[in-house]
């Protein structure tokens, strides 16, 4: 590779330490990886160059859209908002089943995007009419340089920012954060199971996760869950259960908590969709444990898309997908019903229930 620090989208990277013969050590994830010269990191989108480590993918985009917030799924905070969603190429997973593999699973000298700036990026989602802006879609951690800047610029507009992460930042790089990001989906595969964590995504240990999630709750992220339940190979009861127990003894028993059906994909296509039977079953063993938010995601329709009262039973937030289409909680987020307070944050976006039952 023909390496130019100059050339665009390539900027000196943060979170790393030289080390003796021209190594470095990335900081910026939990596998520290430790890089010798004119070589890459796991990521595939960070380079030792004579010594200094560079990221490829500054402003280097290979989406730049609006998006329901609910796609992230966030489903309690901002419900009903568009956030201007952006995405490099690169990940420091390698899951065989990844929906967005063309992104996440290109590496090394195939890097490629649209060369944005962080003010393009602020000027785009406020002229779409876009109320914060989402770090999604590849692992945003692999872009954090670009992501930083851009939420700083974005906080002084007035938009909020969330994440879409795997879960794998160091306690470092989320304290660099501290002020920036507002909410985060931490996406966990069948249920954190090591050994499926090894096998089919490549990551020795998922459990600096726990340690990264309880950072973030401490720098005061909003925090909702997600949990891809793969058929016959990760979607054992007692990791969900343990799981859900997690969440519920740190996070809190009304965090959202998302079971997602897998749909075969990549390198893992020979399996079947998750039964619906199999995520309801999960979804049970889940409100069991005490969480009172269980959503089953990629079901379009099914009742588990619905937010219910935790006092009462009253259905509060009826959603088709990501379209919300009925709305029953007061501007203070409490139900109609019995007055109770359910655990939302920031502000309901009502036009795009109007904008849903036009088109629908």
């Amino acid at each position: 590779m023909g390496f130019d620090p100059d050339q665009p989208g390539v900027k000196e990277a943060v979170l790393w330490e030289p080390l003796p013969g021209g190594r470095v050590k990335c900081n910026l994830c939990h596998r520290h990886c430790v890089i010798v010269q004119d070589a890459y990191g796991a990521c595939g989108v960070r380079y030792n160059y004579e010594g200094r480590l560079y990221t490829l993918v500054y402003g280097m985009l290979t989406a730049a859209n609006p998006d329901p917030i609910e796609k992230k799924p966030l489903t309690h905070f901002h419900p009903g908002a568009y956030v201007f969603s952006i995405s490099t190429v690169g990940c420091n997973f390698y899951c065989k089943f990844c929906q967005n593999w063309v992104l996440s699973q290109t590496r090394r000298e195939r890097v490629y995007g649209e060369l944005f700036t962080p003010e393009e990026v602020v000027e785009q989602a406020i002229s779409k009419g876009c109320v914060g802006v989402s770090y999604t879609y590849n692992e945003p951690t692999v872009f954090y340089e670009f992501m930083h800047d851009v939420a700083l610029l974005a906080k002084e507009k007035g938009l909020f920012n969330t994440i879409v992460t795997n879960g794998y930042m160091t306690l470092e790089a989320i304290r660099m954060l501290r002020g920036l990001i507002d909410a985060a989906t931490v996406d966990f595969k069948a249920s954190g199971n090591k050994d499926f964590y090894r096998k089919f995504m490549g990551v020795p240990d998922p459990e600096p996760i726990f340690d990264s999630i309880l950072e973030m709750k401490k720098q005061g992220w909003w925090i909702e869950i997600t949990n891809l339940i793969v058929p016959e190979v990760g979607d054992g009861e007692e990791d969900l259960k343990r799981l859900a127990e997690w969440v519920r003894d740190n996070l809190g028993a009304e965090t959202p908590f998302h079971l997602l059906r897998f749909h075969p994909e990549y390198l893992l296509n020979d399996l079947p969709p998750t039964p619906v039977k199999t995520l309801e079953k999960l979804a049970e063993l889940a409100l069991e444990t005490g969480l009172k938010h269980v959503y089953v995601g990629n079901v379009w329709g099914h009742r588990l898309e619905n937010t219910y009262c935790p006092s009462c039973g009253n259905l509060v937030v009826e959603r088709k997908g990501f379209f919300i289409t009925k709305w029953k909680l007061s501007s203070e987020f409490k139900c109609q019903v019995c007055n109770y307070q359910l655990n939302f944050k920031g502000a309901f976006h009502g036009s795009r229930l109007r904008d849903y039952l036009i088109w629908w």
